[in-house]
């Protein structure tokens, strides 16, 4: 599965009243794993950052002055995303600026040029219900460093939030097996109706992973690895058995 993890930063907060896009970051995951093919942009809105918004992001007039305008960029962005999964923190806000930049341009809608979204801040506030889900709370709560980040960047909060997109989707948290639907262990009723099967007489296939599937798996070991600052248990070698050991088990 190819996924963009998409950040904008603007020149306000309200498209509808002419506020512009003036930089686009987008960072690569196939098969979460991170790519290397990232995008990113600055572009010249034509026009001077509200005073809140400049003190978000720090890209002056002058600096935007000689910086490709969006109609520039627009086929490369539209090439890059195409078909993909787009991963965004707050996602109206964004595709709203996209969508008045493609209009503006009179192209079709952005909406068609991309396959599915998932908005990062709602799985957040359904996973930390009454809590601070900023990119900022949610690297702090995952352990993701963001001490380099002392203004808001599209490219750089694209890498930090595709981090947090995996730390919150990284799956199972709990190794407890889910015995819902088996007799109690005080049910020596139901226990003692249960007949032994051998699977003796099974031929059963063994399955090896492909490559894409070695893939993945490496990417979840690497994300539980960065978590914990270590080695998981999961990369370590089991202990060489001894001959004491394996006396001790021939005995038993």
């Amino acid at each position: 599965m190819r996924q963009i993890v998409l950040d904008t930063e603007t020149t306000g907060l309200n498209a509808r009243t002419g506020d512009r896009i003036i930089e686009i970051g987008g960072v690569e995951l196939v098969n979460r794993r991170l790519t290397g093919n990232n995008l990113h942009f600055y572009i010249n809105p034509e026009r001077d950052s509200d005073p809140g918004a400049l003190a978000v992001h720090g890209l002056t007039t002058e600096f935007l002055s000689d910086k490709p305008k969006f109609a520039e960029i627009a086929d490369s962005l539209r090439d890059y995303l195409r078909d993909a999964e787009l991963i965004i923190h707050n996602a109206p806000f964004d595709l709203g600026f996209l969508e008045a930049e493609f209009a503006l341009l009179g192209l079709p809608p952005f909406s068609e040029h991309y396959a599915s979204v998932i908005d990062t801040l709602v799985q957040a506030k359904a996973m930390f219900p009454g809590k601070h889900n900023s990119l900022d709370a949610l690297c702090d709560r995952f352990g993701i460093s963001n001490a380099h980040r002392t203004l808001h960047g599209a490219l750089l909060d694209s890498e930090l939030l595709a981090e947090v997109y995996l730390a919150m989707t990284r799956g199972q948290e709990s190794l407890v097996i889910d015995m819902l639907g088996e007799a109690p262990a005080h049910d020596t009723q139901a226990a003692a109706s249960r007949k032994a099967v051998s699977f003796e007489a099974f031929a059963l296939p063994v399955l090896a992973a492909d490559d894409l599937e070695l893939q993945a798996h490496e990417a979840v070991l690497n994300d539980l690895d960065k978590a914990m600052k270590g080695t998981s248990v999961w990369r370590r070698e089991p202990a060489p058995e001894s001959a004491d050991d394996a006396v001790d088990a021939r005995a038993a």
